[in-house]
């Protein structure tokens, strides 16, 4: 159960993060507006305040496998809202980026 609630709180960090740089991203770039990098600033807080309630309690191995998470997500949120396609070196990155998520994470430690 509690390597459940971990990757459920990966999850929403990476929609936390990952969105809110993409509505930064939408309100300067796309220029949408300042009400869109607000929302997104604030989202971007919300990631960091998601982190803190990981069971691990070092901070660097949580971010550190939060890389892989981020990594793996960007391409998931460029497929679902970007259409982006990734191709097969993107998918094996990603792949090796959570399995190094897991190990960092879950490994078991004594």
């Amino acid at each position: 159960m509690v390597v459940l609630r971990s990757i459920a709180l990966f999850v929403l960090a990476a929609v936390a993060e990952i969105g809110g740089a993409w509505l930064v991203w939408q309100g300067w770039r796309e220029q949408r507006g300042v009400l869109w990098i607000g929302a997104g600033i604030v989202a971007l807080g919300l990631y960091g305040f998601v982190a803190t309630f990981q069971p691990d309690p070092h901070f660097g191995r949580i971010l550190a496998a939060y890389g892989g998470i981020f990594v793996a997500g960007s391409l998931a949120w460029g497929i679902l809202v970007d259409g982006f396609r990734p191709d097969r070196f993107d998918i094996i990155g990603a792949v090796i980026c959570l399995i190094g998520v897991a190990v960092i994470m879950y490994a078991p430690r004594t």
